[in-house]
């Protein structure tokens, strides 16, 4: 096998050897940056009696909670999966009930879905592997069998809080939502979604980088050169970014941490 020029830092300048791996390919993936406006805000029975006497709202941050994944193939496309996306946002806000006065802190989330169609290849095998058993670590057990389908890896920084504004609920559609137990856990308390029309509420801007990923496990004979960073823009519906959001640059070092050699220690040692 010929030699490799190695990227990094090498006496020889080469690998010294190339090894059988069984690891996550990337199929596919795409980027994307959504700008969110006028979410519509879930509280507890307690955040929402502050915000009742509220008569103005700052958005102070943004945290993505939970991003629930569903993957399914499309019948009209072999090959390609559609990827379902549920994002859920732990939104902080201080809330000001009268001029002049020290605001108060309270905390509610929301929800956005988003879809995206990506290639994820076939394969029909079925998978089967021993496992530890935690009971009694000598004793090999049987894990149950799985296929090599592939799964959908998203990775997203924090949202960026761009603005908040009071309102009031306009359509009882917007009460229809699900929110998850582990949602529901965080908070201790119960999430209102059944509120009347009119009700006071917070609609709530934000900024969300994310990478979406199609990975099926496959035995691969492969030296590494560098971080795969994806080039495409994600399919999705939302036709009018906002403005601002669009000028901020993709945060691609937040994704990809840099390796030993980038550091000043390596690159010091190898002048």
């Amino acid at each position: 096998m010929a030699d490799i020029k190695n990227s990094c830092c090498n006496d020889s300048g080469t690998f010294k050897e190339a090894v059988c791996v069984d690891a996550g390919r990337v199929y596919d993936s795409c980027c994307d940056r959504d700008c969110l406006e006028d979410l519509r805000c879930f509280f507890t029975a307690e955040s929402q009696t502050y915000l009742n006497q509220a008569i103005s709202v700052r958005l102070k941050s943004a945290e993505v909670l939970n991003v629930y994944i569903d993957v399914e193939p499309v019948n009209f496309n072999k090959c390609y999966y559609s990827c379902d996306l549920t994002f859920y946002f732990l939104l902080s806000f201080d809330v000001y009930t009268t001029p002049n006065t020290c605001p108060t802190e309270i905390q509610g989330i929301s929800s956005f879905n988003k879809k995206v169609i990506l290639f994820g290849s076939e394969g029909n095998v079925k998978v089967f592997t021993s496992i530890r058993s935690e009971d009694d670590p000598t004793c090999d057990t049987q894990a149950i069998s799985t296929s090599n389908n592939p799964k959908c890896v998203v990775q997203c920084v924090e949202p960026v809080a761009l603005s908040a504004h009071l309102g009031q609920i306009r359509d009882s559609y917007e009460n229809v939502r699900y929110v998850p137990q582990s949602i529901i856990d965080y908070f201790g308390a119960p999430i209102i979604t059944d509120l009347e029309i009119g009700t006071p509420t917070i609609y709530a801007t934000i900024g969300l980088f994310t990478i979406v990923q199609l990975i099926r496990n496959v035995q691969m004979l492969i030296p590494v050169y560098d971080f795969c960073i994806p080039e495409k823009q994600c399919d999705d519906a939302i036709d009018q970014p906002c403005d601002v959001f669009r000028k901020i640059k993709f945060p691609t070092d937040d994704f990809f941490p840099p390796k030993s050699c980038d550091t000043s220690c390596c690159k010091n040692e190898c002048n």
